[in-house]
């Protein structure tokens, strides 16, 4: 061969070998980044080329598939009473993608996820069309629905939260104003698009879409007290429910010449913790949290999950006690207020925990993973988050929270039949407190072979209120006493 045939031989070899190794780093190297990459319109279609798996409750699926009538996406997705179960299920558009769990289990309910390969393997083999897995959830429907009509019922805004204190279960997670996840679950320029830019908070300033469940924080108000009653407990300070307390009236906090004030002609002086929490005496828990310091305050709040984001799968905001705080700010935070600010599933921990025996267990809402011919793919154990409290302690403060409810501020949380235990909570909030303060209840049922199958964090934000009539025990507690009922009596 001569020199310029050598050369061009070689020359062409080159190029082959460029080709090849290009060929394989698209293959092998990038293939992941070009298969997720949102302008890939192949994948898309695949992705809704065959009807979703569903999210089930209670046996039942609460969403479907229909084939689209618009567009090359062969099928939507639909939701039975999407409004309620919203802050559940999230949405799956083909137009706007997806949030909570249709995004976080998005591989299983499409069918793509790599624990479903022997089943599509399957079902290329016998020529079967791919389908999606199941996402079996904790929730219970009856629960649900009392959560849902009880916030509905009651106008403004609110969440609920309620656990399987045992397990960590989310029996309930519901949000008020809601929206509807079908209405927006296509790819219609004009209908689809204009109900998702009518749910937008710039045009919707009651913001349906914010799931005040997990993404939203308030100032928990005196729920917050059973906290710092857990704290005095664990470290000593007092070391039962009906010691006097170290509580003069008037209280003038550290380094202040301001006194720290109670709501009304309520018995506080020196009271012993069991009538502080039973009237919600401010001096008695800003003083326990300014004595404690702030650094045992925030060791106790770590404990029951504060400053620290949950994953249910979904994720909940990272409640807030904060650090490097003087005794004054410390005792106002130890009554739920200054920085102190807590998701709806935080204080149902905080209830849950109560009622556990001092024991959290970490909360969830996905009790296991299905393929299409729901053969299990993967099943959620309860799992221990923490001990906020010894059992001694707790059942201490679990006296304390039962007399809130047969004799305090909690009662319209009662049941016929059954101990419940409970904290009511009024939130100011506002430039010097100038906006309606929030209504919040936390509680837990207890039935008479000593087990407590439910607890439940209610808040309540109603801006239309009168401001005399806004109390966690007039507008929370019966929501929770529903919530609880409906738990009760789906376990008959």
């Amino acid at each position: 061969m001569n020199k310029p045939l050598r050369r061009i031989a070689i020359f062409c070899g080159l190029l082959v070998l460029a080709l090849l190794i290009r060929d394989n780093w698209l293959q092998y190297v990038q293939a992941d980044k070009l298969r997720t990459d949102p302008d890939n319109r192949r994948v898309t279609i695949e992705r809704y080329a065959n009807p979703r798996g569903d999210i089930i409750v209670d046996g039942d699926p609460i969403t479907g598939s229909v084939e689209s009538k618009h567009g090359d996406f062969k099928y939507k997705r639909t939701y039975k009473n999407g409004p309620m179960w919203a802050p559940v299920t999230g949405y799956s558009s083909q137009a706007f993608d997806s949030s909570f769990l249709e995004k976080i289990e998005d591989g299983i309910l499409t069918g793509n996820d790599d624990r479903l390969f022997f089943r599509k393997t399957l079902d290329m083999i016998t020529g079967k069309e791919q389908q999606g897995g199941n996402v079996v959830t904790t929730l219970n429907a009856r629960a649900q629905k009392a959560a849902y009509d009880g916030l509905k019922a009651r106008g403004g805004k609110g969440a609920v939260v309620a656990l399987e204190p045992s397990t960590g279960k989310i029996l309930a997670l519901a949000s008020y104003p809601s929206y509807d996840p079908s209405s927006f679950a296509g790819n219609s320029t004009d209908v689809d698009a204009k109900n998702w830019t009518k749910l937008q908070k710039k045009n919707n300033p009651a913001d349906p879409m914010l799931n005040r469940a997990l993404r939203e924080t308030y100032p928990p108000g005196s729920t917050f007290k059973v906290v710092t009653a857990a704290a005095a407990l664990e470290n000593g300070k007092y070391t039962s429910a009906d010691e006097k307390t170290d509580s003069p009236l008037p209280w003038v906090m550290p380094g202040t010449s301001t006194q720290l004030k109670n709501e009304g002609n309520i018995p506080c002086k020196n009271a012993t913790m069991r009538v502080a929490l039973q009237y919600s005496c401010n001096t008695v828990f800003g003083k326990i949290g300014a004595d404690l310091g702030n650094d045992k305050m925030l060791a106790e709040a770590k404990k029951f999950g504060f400053d620290s984001e949950q994953f249910t799968p979904s994720r909940s905001n990272a409640s807030v006690f904060s650090d490097d705080m003087n005794p004054s700010q410390t005792a106002l935070s130890s009554i739920g207020q200054f920085n102190t600010a807590a998701t709806p599933l935080q204080m149902a921990m905080v209830a849950s925990a109560v009622a556990n025996d001092g024991k959290l267990m970490k909360p969830y809402m996905v009790d296991e993973l299905q393929s299409s011919n729901v053969d299990p793919v993967a099943k959620t154990e309860p799992e221990e988050m923490s001990r906020p409290l010894s059992p001694k302690n707790a059942q201490i403060l679990q006296s304390m929270m039962e007399t809130v409810v047969k004799e305090g501020t909690g009662k319209n949380a009662q049941i016929s039949g059954v101990t419940v235990g409970g904290k009511t909570g009024t939130a100011q909030h506002g430039v010097a407190n100038s906006a309606n303060p929030y209504a919040w209840f936390i509680s837990y049922a207890r039935l008479g072979d000593g087990s407590s199958p439910v607890a439940v964090a209610t808040v309540i934000e109603d801006e239309n209120a009168n401001r005399d009539d806004i109390s966690g025990g007039g507008l929370a507690a019966p929501i929770a006493r529903s919530v609880m009922e409906a738990v009760i009596k789906s376990k008959q």
